[in-house]
Formats: structure tokens, sequence, C-alpha cells
């Protein structure tokens, strides 16, 4: 671990969800060394907050090849779930891990990106506000 006393520790299921990768891949990037983890006396491992911090900065800077570049940094990856339309306006609701987010656009447009339930799709949110809370530990 890099730092003598850790800011939080995070067990491995919840580092990957706020990653947004597996629960392998954060295993495997421990056993390379590219997170900081410790073990407790039972030999569960936990990810030092701080470290996790910093590989989820890294990861935002140095986004997948193949991905778009826009200047929103609120991307939510996951499967169309509902797509409520008339002729003008549809609703379209998208499941990212453990949130659902819901987008109003033209009917043209859901019919011409063939957003339908079970389709890949990305919702960017652009916001001028934002309000962080912090969960009690």
């Amino acid at each position: 671990m890099r730092s003598s006393q850790p800011s939080s520790l995070y067990r491995i299921g919840h580092a990957a969800e706020l990653l947004g990768v597996s629960v392998d891949t954060v295993r495997r990037w421990a056993d390379d060394g590219r997170l900081a983890v410790v073990r407790t006396s039972g030999g569960q491992r936990l990810v030092d907050g701080a470290d996790l911090s910093r590989l989820a900065t890294e990861r935002a800077e140095n986004p997948a090849e193949g991905r778009s570049r826009v200047s929103a940094r609120n991307r939510f990856a996951g499967l169309v779930t509902r797509v409520v339309a008339d002729d003008v306006m549809a609703q379209v609701e998208i499941q990212a891990g453990p949130y659902r987010v819901v987008s109003l656009m033209t009917s043209e447009a859901a019919e011409d990106m063939g957003l339908t339930p079970g389709v890949e799709a990305v919702a960017v949110v652009k916001s001028t506000n934002v309000v962080v809370e912090r969960l009690r530990p």
C-alpha cells in the first residue's frame, strides 16, 4: 500500500462499481500493483480510497480508444430498458449499473439511433450545477 494511513477502505465489489468495471478487473489491477489494497485479518482485500481516487482520475483522463470525446464528464453506460414514444417525443430509459437514467428526445432521434430495449447506450449528462453528498460511513 502506498500510504501508511488510508483515508477510506472499500470492498473490491464496491470499488469495481465505483470504477465501472468488473470485480475481476479490480482484482487483476490489485494483483498487478496498479491498485493499492490491504488485507484484513480474514484475508479479505480492501482497496485504499486515495489510490482508488487516483485510478478513477487516471481513467477519466485517458479514456478507452473508440470512446467519443465530449466536454461532458458524466457518462453512464448501460442498457436501454424502455422506450415510450409518440409522434413527436420519446422517453428513453437506460439502466446504468445501479442508476436509472431517463432522457427525453424526439421520436425521430430515438428511431434514427435504433434505441430499443436491450441495446447498449451511453447517457451523457451535462449540467452547470452539481450537488455532491457524502454517504454516512
